[in-house]
């Protein structure tokens, strides 16, 4: 059996499922001792402790990307990338740019919504700033469907599965895409898929009970990653002294340190 160590809400990990049910491969989720972080198994999946990490017999393999990856490789039928080389390279990018841009957005608006490292003036200014920077991405991503049913052309495929967890969770943080959008249509279709929607549920589901979870994160028992594109988003938006003040009270952290 297929193992993936992942969490619900995790849009990385979103991307994995969603690519494993296309494909028909059947798979166990483990949710990670994020609290302790004395998870041997898990470390030995993932030496960074993130989620999420694939195992398969005796190959580990970590990062959404490179799962993707083997996951195409380990089971070709059917395919998630398109046929040419340029169109395998311009769903990649686009997975790219989710990956890296779009994630920092509406990771940051769950900061400050549900964990709410920011209140009032400064909440204020740091959503608004997130909203128009989606309404960006979400006007690129538009043009980069086009005309076509999905972002792998005729058929659903990498490119769909690596943006549809960033626009539903942003979506779901009150940035949709435009009424009578393509992209919104775009969305609608993609939500319709058994593999898309049972992804997004168990993300939903895993919300519930979800009040005390700030209070886990003020005492510093659990720890919000920040790091590299999330790190930049709170700098370049004028957060500093929401992650300085995240480091004072240790509840954030960084990329695990290899031992």
């Amino acid at each position: 059996m297929i193992v993936l160590y992942e969490h619900p809400l995790s849009p990385y990990a979103q991307k994995v499922k969603i690519a494993l049910a296309e494909k028909g491969v059947e798979f166990e989720c483990r949710l990670p001792d994020f609290m302790s972080g004395q998870d041997p198994d898990f470390a030995a999946a993932n030496p960074r402790l993130e989620v999420p990490a694939l195992v398969d017999g005796d190959t580990r393999v970590f990062d959404s990307t490179v799962i993707l990856e083997y996951i195409e490789d380990r089971w070709p039928k059917p395919p998630l990338l398109p046929p040419t080389p340029a169109e395998r390279a311009r769903v990649r990018m686009i997975e790219e740019l989710c990956d890296t841009y779009y994630e920092a957005i509406v990771w940051a608006a769950m900061e400050i919504r549900v964990f709410r490292r920011a209140t009032d003036e400064q909440a204020d200014r740091l959503l608004g700033r997130g909203t128009r920077q989606i309404a960006g991405a979400n006007a690129w991503l538009e043009r980069q469907l086009g005309g076509a049913p999905w972002f792998n052309g005729a058929a659903f495929g990498w490119g769909d599965v690596a943006v549809a967890p960033f626009v539903h969770g942003a979506a779901s943080m009150g940035s949709a895409p435009a009424s009578g959008s393509r992209l919104a249509s775009w969305l609608d279709r993609a939500r319709a898929r058994p593999s898309v929607s049972a992804a997004f549920d168990a993300a939903a589901q895993s919300m519930q009970g979800f009040d005390m979870v700030p209070q886990l994160v003020e005492s510093g028992v659990f720890k919000r990653e920040y790091r590299d594109h999330r790190l930049e988003w709170m700098l370049r938006s004028g957060a500093v002294d929401v992650v300085l003040e995240g480091m004072r009270r240790g509840n954030i952290r960084f990329s695990a340190e290899l031992e």
